[in-house]
């Protein structure tokens, strides 16, 4: 049953990204969909990371050699927490903003934003997917050898072990919720893209920094209430974000009388 429901799993996160791309292709081919925003929106998240990350490691290199003061204990799991949730929100809305200014200076409707922010939200969940799909094949590998026959030290080959027997004894239904989180995150960048944008066509820096504060407190709230209540919990509590976020997707949404949505020109032109 786990080989099931574990390759459903990353299945589905690498795939739905890819429908919901075809799903905007066959809805607004001829009013405002553009298949160089979808990769524009994915770059936004690669170059975000590719920034955020190293500044990380450099950051926690800093605290390892004493360069920074050290966190007392009792904190710094909420400091870990507030730091990688704080930096999701400022690198990635900080990439989505340059993108909008420089490399789709076009995209300026609603449409054209629903579209960027699911080549962003897609591809983060491609590539999660891909990680998955990479663990489920590592998992199964180390599932049929002997672990204390592999040339790594025994206090890895312990603990190689139970990472493999935690694995294999998840209740299946735990085993799909990275596709079911990939969702509730796809709803949430598509509303930040359509946010950002919104700083852009009106010239005010304050939905940026909004972006950046809700894409925050949504990767905290996930977070810190996985820590606190579980899988489970964490993901009902996503839920709820996602269903603010598309609220605001489409109290944003323009009204069909509109001509220009969010100030602007199609994608394409």
């Amino acid at each position: 049953m786990l080989y099931v429901t574990y390759a459903v799993n990353f299945v589905l996160m690498i795939g739905l990204p890819v429908t919901l791309w075809l799903f905007l292709w066959r809805r607004w081919g001829s009013a405002g969909f553009a298949w160089r925003l979808i990769v524009a929106g994915a770059l936004t998240f690669i170059a975000s990371q590719l920034v955020r990350l190293p500044l990380l490691a450099g950051l926690t290199a800093l605290f390892q050699t004493g360069a920074l003061p050290s966190i007392p204990e009792g904190y710094s799991n909420a400091f870990n927490i507030v730091t990688l949730s704080l930096t999701a929100g400022l690198f990635e809305e900080g990439a989505r903003y340059l993108g909008y200014r420089f490399a789709v200076k076009g995209a300026r409707t609603w449409e054209n934003a629903v579209t960027f922010g699911a080549g962003h939200g897609g591809i983060e969940a491609i590539i999660l997917g891909a990680l998955v799909a990479l663990t489920f094949v590592n998992m199964v590998v180390l599932q049929s050898v002997d672990v204390a026959a592999l040339p790594i030290p025994a206090d890895q080959q312990a603990a190689t072990a139970k990472a493999v027997a935690d694995y294999w004894a998840q209740p299946p239904y735990l085993t799909v919720l990275g596709a079911v989180e990939r969702v509730f995150a796809l709803c949430l960048h598509i509303a930040l893209s359509v946010i950002v944008l919104q700083s852009v066509v009106r010239r005010n820096l304050a939905w940026l920094i909004a972006a950046m504060g809700w894409h925050g407190l949504a990767n905290l709230i996930g977070v810190g209430v996985f820590q606190r209540g579980g899988p489970l919990a964490s993901e009902a509590a996503l839920a709820v974000v996602a269903a603010l976020s598309l609220w605001v997707l489409f109290r944003m949404r323009p009204s069909r009388v509109e001509s220009a949505p969010t100030g602007g020109t199609d994608a394409r032109s």
